[in-house]
């Protein structure tokens, strides 16, 4: 029986399994007791499939690894297992059966009793089979709302946990450099502080639920030359201090983030999972992170199949090693045989090898897995008959109705209206031309590392296992007495014209089209979203502009809306689009939410957390350029946005006044403080996005022109206004100087309180005073806003 397999307390209770003893000396004892084979076991994983019959998982075959024997490895010991609901559908009951019995077969088969440590994706949601789908982090960024985030990654870590997970993959901090990039879809946007204020609400949720939140990808990889998928990235270090570095320092600091995950990313010729100052000097040394760095999948490999650093799988697990990698994943490939052999033989030292050990130890004697009564049944299945598999079928539900109304409210928050010539919203119009690919298209919500869009395209004939409602059934309940047409018009990214004379004729007998284009996310290419499936311009794929023009050539009010995992050139339909509604692929709940805001439902609150360009190809950039980097007279590209970042309309209006400043002079460890009165001017209830941006007219090192400090949200019913007060501390300031060290330079300054990176209300001028003060990972990082019922970072 299951429960047989907790470790009994008795006289003769091993050191390391006894609670009584600080985990610092259980682990120490542990590791005096184990060889070298079993230490090394417990610093990989095995990549597994979970059984929808309840039996143990299954190892999981990859054309980048080799079979695994998982019978020769479990006496050694197993540190991690791989994905074992991620990986192939199955029932989250019957999956939670299968990993208890493979965690029993794990804890059984070793010396000392220790089970795997079990880690899922979770970057939308817990990626596996019916479970809810949540909006893409390029969503969370839209709602310049960290409170709401960590609502739902808090309901996302309770699933995980309650099926036996002990860590999530995510959240992504890296910071969008160009949107070219396949997987923009990931990230929350292109402003360090945003993503970093979001990224790290989202840590907080996973951890408060028991979940090893792991940052990644740790640094760079988004910095990618052209935005090609693990191209190497040339930048320099101080775009890595001030625009990269920050979301992560955030997170671990803030967030008590427990893991790292290296990025595959080489900066200036050093590959990140071999990259010993970033990985053990910046990270532990100067930051204080005490958890686990653990592989991105096949990482290590790498540095000798594409990096081309390591002779061979030794040279490349010693490299990772030293460097302060601790876990390879998703499987054993460097971190078996070779590094036996390669310890044995001198070439690595057993130090690092004692060095990675106790870390992953004492985060599995901190999650109670080294505990006498460590049991593996799950919450999910505490009180079930195991061996009633017709009963257990169905037991677990991972898209309740209180996950369902979270993913709603999250979606209906990122909504981002840019641009309405009045036109929304609806008012009972008699007949909608509804056109283009994703107008009746369930999964054109879902991002990449969504388990439909992941793992369900392989599996054609397996129900996809959450509801999916598409736009025109949301717009058909939204709007029960019109008459809606449905037209494809053209595929995603076919190129097919053949169906916009169809689209345009729907559209000439409409009141009112409405257009919806946008992205298919995938993998490595069989998508236009998503990891490997990177941009050549920023025009959208396929034939949709073609579509677009033609519905705008017939003079109908056309409504454009984006189920997209990135910005794209809209081309003539930012000038004459009735109306355009962007919603970066917003979950299960998503067309519910679209539909909400077409109707006026929902009055649309969402912000742009990264800029919209005007022209395809105008050097894909964002919002934090130098100078040089905006439009200009020395160049005949301007780069400039069709809509910045920050940029959103609602259905009604704010004025912004009465801008007060309490001292205007404050010396370089000070702070000021402000105040200002936003009004809603319209006739119904909305909410403004303050947004804070710094700018620094002269420095000792080029600046960008502005950059984001803070921001926060404020809800006012018609005609209320409400006074916001802000201080902001000079540490806010600062940016890494000539000599390497973060500073804060005496010398003039403007606050911008804007409602986008493009629309400045108020500025006040400031000063800061004394001599030039050197800061550092310690320094304060947030202006401080206060007003009723706002909900600030």
């Amino acid at each position: 029986m299951i429960a047989d397999v907790a470790v009994e307390t008795t006289p003769e209770t091993p050191l390391w399994n006894d609670p009584a003893h600080s985990v610092s000396a259980r682990v120490s004892a542990l590791i005096e007791a184990m060889t070298l084979q079993e230490k090394i076991a417990q610093l990989y994983g095995v990549w597994v499939g979970a059984s929808d019959e309840g039996g143990d998982v299954a190892p999981h075959q990859h054309d980048m690894e080799e079979a695994v024997d998982l019978d020769a490895l479990l006496p050694t010991g197993l540190g991690q297992l791989t994905r074992p609901f991620g990986t192939a559908p199955v029932d989250p009951a019957l999956g939670a059966l299968s990993l208890l019995r493979t965690q029993a077969r794990i804890a059984s088969a070793n010396r000392f009793g220790i089970p795997a440590l079990a880690h899922e994706e979770c970057l939308a949601g817990f990626a596996t089979w019916g479970a809810t789908a949540y909006p893409v982090p390029l969503s969370w960024g839209a709602t310049f709302d960290p409170g709401l985030v960590h609502r739902m990654a808090a309901a996302i870590g309770r699933d995980m946990r309650s099926v036996g997970v002990h860590q999530g993959l995510a959240p992504v901090l890296d910071v969008v450099r160009d949107a070219r990039w396949g997987r923009v879809e990931e990230t929350i946007g292109e402003d360090p502080y945003l993503v970093g204020t979001i990224g790290t609400a989202y840590v907080r949720g996973l951890e408060e639920a028991g979940i090893v939140a792991t940052l990644k990808h740790f640094v760079g990889y988004s910095a990618s030359r052209a935005g090609r998928n693990l191209a190497p990235a040339p930048m320099g270090p101080r775009e890595r201090a001030d625009v990269l570095l920050p979301p992560f320092e955030m997170a671990i600091r803030e967030g008590r983030a427990r893991s790292v995950m290296h990025a595959y990313t080489d900066v200036d010729g050093v590959p990140a999972a071999a990259d010993e100052n970033l990985l053990t000097g910046l990270l532990r040394d100067t930051w204080g992170f005490d958890g686990t760095v653990v592989a991105d999948y096949f990482g290590i490999a790498f540095l000798k199949t594409l990096h081309g650093i390591a002779a061979d799988w030794a040279d490349a697990a010693g490299a990772a090693l030293r460097a302060g990698v601790d876990v390879e994943l998703p499987t054993v490939k460097t971190f078996g045989a070779p590094l036996t052999e390669a310890v044995t033989a001198g070439r690595v030292p057993e130090a690092v090898i004692d060095r990675a050990l106790r870390r992953v130890l004492t985060q599995k004697a901190e999650l109670g897995l080294l505990d006498p009564d460590w049991d593996p049944v799950p919450t999910a299945l505490h009180g079930a008959d195991l061996d009633d598999l017709d009963a257990l079928r169905g037991r677990i539900d991972l898209d309740g109705p209180e996950n369902r109304e979270l993913a709603r409210t999250v979606a209906e928050e990122a909504v981002v209206l840019l641009s309405n010539d009045g036109t929304l919203p609806l008012v009972r119009p008699r007949r909608i031309a509804l056109v283009g690919p994703n107008a009746d298209e369930p999964t054109a919500v879902l991002g990449c590392y969504s388990f439909p869009q992941h793992i369900g395209v392989h599996h054609p004939g397996t129900p996809v296992g959450i509801e999916l409602p598409t736009l025109r059934e949301m717009l058909a309940a939204e709007f029960p007495d019109a008459e809606v047409t449905v037209v494809r018009g053209t595929g995603v990214d076919d190129g097919d014209v053949f169906g916009i004379p169809e689209a345009v004729q729907a559209a000439r007998e409409a009141d009112v089209v409405v257009a919806v284009l946008g992205d298919r996310a995938g993998l490595f290419g069989r998508g236009t979203s998503g990891e490997g499936c990177d941009a050549e311009s920023l025009a959208l794929p396929g034939a949709q502009q073609q579509l677009l023009d033609a519905l705008l050539d017939t003079r109908k009010p056309v409504v454009t809306v984006l189920l997209a995992g990135r910005p794209y050139a809209l081309g003539r339909a930012v000038a004459e689009s009735a109306a355009i509604v962007q919603s970066f692929f917003p979950g299960a709940e998503g067309t519910a939410a679209v539909a909400g805001v077409l109707s006026g439902r929902t009055n649309p609150s969402g912000r742009l957390p990264v800029s919209v360009p005007r022209g395809a190809g105008s050097q894909p950039t964002t919002y934090l350029g130098a100078r040089l980097a905006h439009a200009s007279e020395v160049s005949n590209i301007d780069p400039t946005p069709a809509f910045g970042f920050g940029h959103g309309l609602a259905y009604t209006t704010f004025e912004w006044s009465d801008l007060a400043v309490d001292g205007k002079e404050a010396p370089t460890d000070g702070e000021f403080s402000l105040e200002l009165t936003v009004r809603n001017t319209g006739e119904r209830h909305g909410t403004e996005v303050v947004q804070l941006y710094l700018h620094d007219p002269v420095a000792s090192v080029v600046q960008p022109v502005q950059r984001l400090i803070g921001y926060t949200r404020v809800p006012l019913e018609a005609g209320e206004e409400r006074r916001v007060r802000v201080t902001v501390p000079a540490d806010l300031a600062s940016f890494t100087g000539r000599d390497g060290h973060r500073v804060v330079e005496p010398g003039d300054l403007e606050l911008r309180f804007a409602a986008s990176s493009t629309d400045a209300r108020l500025t006040a001028s400031v000063t800061l005073t004394g001599p030039e003060r050197r800061v550092d990972h310690t320094r304060r990082l947030h202006a401080v806003f206060a007003e009723d019922g706002a909900d600030g970072a």
